[in-house]
């Protein structure tokens, strides 16, 4: 599952409020609810509430205090609330806040993640500032054991992020050339998956995408259309992209794995006859592999590598990306985490990841086992403009430290500090990077 990100920030402060969160969920499952959010009685506290006994609060605050170069600063507050099933296991989570920004102003976040099963995961977010920023997202799966003959999943999402940065087409664009610009898109996802047996699939994957610019969050950078004003797509488009995937996964889990693999090959094309406003196709393929080290340790390997053989068509928003902290294949994107989000553009991209997943603190708390994670790791990648373009030079590598609370069978919160020749970086959010 691709990693849920709280909020695209640098800044020591971000690193201080996620691991609040990943504390909330690393301790708060002794206070978890044995009901869903839908159940009344599940906000229902046993004892009388106490401002100096945590465990008769309603929710658990968090407070948020960030800082990001462009954004300025934003104050918040966050409120958590964690359900378990009758195992034990936390099934559901529900973390909204409120927020305001020197820049964007004030905002909020609405968050719920379900895990209903080991089979079935699903979430639903949404937030809005008060200068263009909104942001939908629901995404559902099922399937993801491979039980039945078909697995599937599905996603929407909307946004207008006035976030948005571009550098330039190519793998050594200088940072003097960066430039801000809104997206505003709508897309839908659908992965409808054979399953010829636990660990062999093939899957048709469908995306359809609107895609349409406008001027950033930003006015101390300069607007995308202003330093770039010949670049394919300042104007939008649309897309329909159609592709088959092709998976062998021998993990022995899908959200917390310490050993086996996953291996995936893929093909796509969007194309004007069917409905697209461009003519492309890409093909890649995708390797995980998880390797135990005795009780404690998981050495986490990742590659991924796409091309597009015929690369004058596509729109640069619809490029290979490198930089932040996921990897997406639906969408070519890799884990680069020394980088911001897309960072390096252009139409073929490699990229090569490695993590000391260790186990430092585990401990069941009332029937919740809890564990906290430190993973050093090392980054690599690069984008190429061509085909025939040396797959071997000019890598953009780095380096860190991941910091991740686990919450058995399911979830985990994580804090990734990157750094790289141009400073740090810092990631935040739910799931593994990859």
């Amino acid at each position: 599952m691709e990693p849920i990100t709280i909020r695209k920030a640098n800044g020591i402060i971000r690193c201080v409020m996620a691991l609040g969160l990943m504390l909330a969920m690393f301790t708060a499952a002794s206070r978890a609810s044995a009901f869903s959010l839908l159940d009344p009685s599940a906000w229902q506290q046993s004892d009388p509430f106490s401002v100096t006994n945590p465990n008769s609060w309603p929710v658990i605050p968090i407070p948020i205090v960030t800082t990001d170069p462009n954004g300025g600063t934003t104050y918040g507050l966050m409120a958590v609330k964690l359900f378990k099933d009758a195992n034990g296991d936390i099934s559901e989570i529900f973390a909204p806040d409120i927020t305001k920004n020197t820049t964007l102003g004030v905002g909020g976040d609405f968050r719920y993640f379900a895990y209903p099963s080991a089979d079935t995961h699903w979430y639903a977010t949404a937030s809005a500032q008060e200068t263009k920023a909104r942001n939908v997202d629901v995404s559902y799966q099922t399937g993801l054991t491979r039980q039945q003959w078909w697995s599937w999943s599905g996603r929407l999402f909307w946004e207008h992020d006035p976030t948005e940065r571009f550098f330039g087409i190519g793998n050594m664009t200088p940072n003097s050339q960066e430039s801000n610009y809104m997206t505003k898109q709508i897309y839908a996802e659908s992965l409808l998956g054979l399953n010829f047996s636990e660990q062999l699939q093939l899957a048709w994957l469908f995306r359809p995408r609107y895609e349409r610019l406008g001027p950033g969050g930003f006015t101390s950078i300069p607007a995308t259309s202003q330093v770039f004003p010949t670049v394919k797509g300042l104007g939008g488009g649309s897309e329909i992209f159609n592709g088959a995937v092709f998976s062998y996964d021998t993990r022995d889990s899908t959200d917390l794995p310490t050993r086996g693999g996953y291996y995936q090959l893929n093909y796509g094309l969007a194309d004007r006859r069917l409905g697209s406003s461009m003519s492309y196709n890409r093909f890649g393929t995708e390797i995980r592999h998880y390797f135990p080290l005795g009780n404690r340790i998981v050495f986490a390997t990742h590659a991924y590598v796409s091309y597009m053989p015929a690369g004058g068509e596509p729109p640069f928003w619809s490029m290979a990306r490198l930089g932040g902290e996921a990897t997406d294949f639906l969408t070519d994107r890799t884990t680069q985490r020394g980088w911001g989000v897309g960072r390096w553009t252009d139409n073929n991209i490699e990229g090569f990841n490695a993590e000391m997943r260790t186990k430092v603190y585990s401990a069941k708390v009332f029937d919740t086992q809890g564990t906290l994670e430190l993973a050093p790791f090392v980054d690599m990648g690069k984008v190429t403009h061509y085909f025939t373009d040396n797959p071997v030079n000019q890598f953009h590598p780095a380096g860190g430290l991941g910091i991740r609370a686990q919450a058995q069978p399911f979830v985990v919160g994580f804090v990734d500090i990157g750094y790289a020749g141009d400073g740090s970086s810092i990631f935040a959010g739910v799931n593994y990077p990859f």
